[in-house]
């Protein structure tokens, strides 16, 4: 019985475990206020060319469907900003001279700089 107390004990804690903590969030939104902030830059999504504040909004709204997966800012960038969930292709940044850059290693990048 009294196994089967602490395994229950247990399952409640992993059932409950909050979403992202307030300090991970706060990088997760410095990373997407970073993104917006990119006017001179193109989000590229599965193909298509976006603005910097479609990609913030895109990046917003696709991390609040994801929020349960979603527990750290390293999460953030390997769940929802690297690649599409549909086709699997990796998002880009397209900076004005053109160079291109993987979304996930540029995130990962500003990041470390936090």
């Amino acid at each position: 019985m009294k196994l089967i107390l602490q395994l229950f004990c247990l399952l409640c804690f992993f059932v409950t475990l909050p979403a992202a903590e307030p300090a991970e969030k706060a990088k997760i939104e410095t990373l997407i206020t970073h993104i917006q902030g990119l006017e001179n830059a193109t989000f590229v999504r599965n193909g298509s060319d976006y603005s910097a504040a479609n990609a913030a909004k895109f990046l917003r709204a696709k991390w609040e469907r994801n929020d349960k997966e979603v527990k750290t800012a390293t999460d953030f960038i390997a769940k929802v900003a690297s690649a599409s969930g549909t086709s699997g292709k990796a998002y880009l940044i397209r900076f004005k001279d053109g160079k291109e850059t993987p979304c996930g290693e540029y995130l990962t990048a500003q990041l470390k700089k936090q």
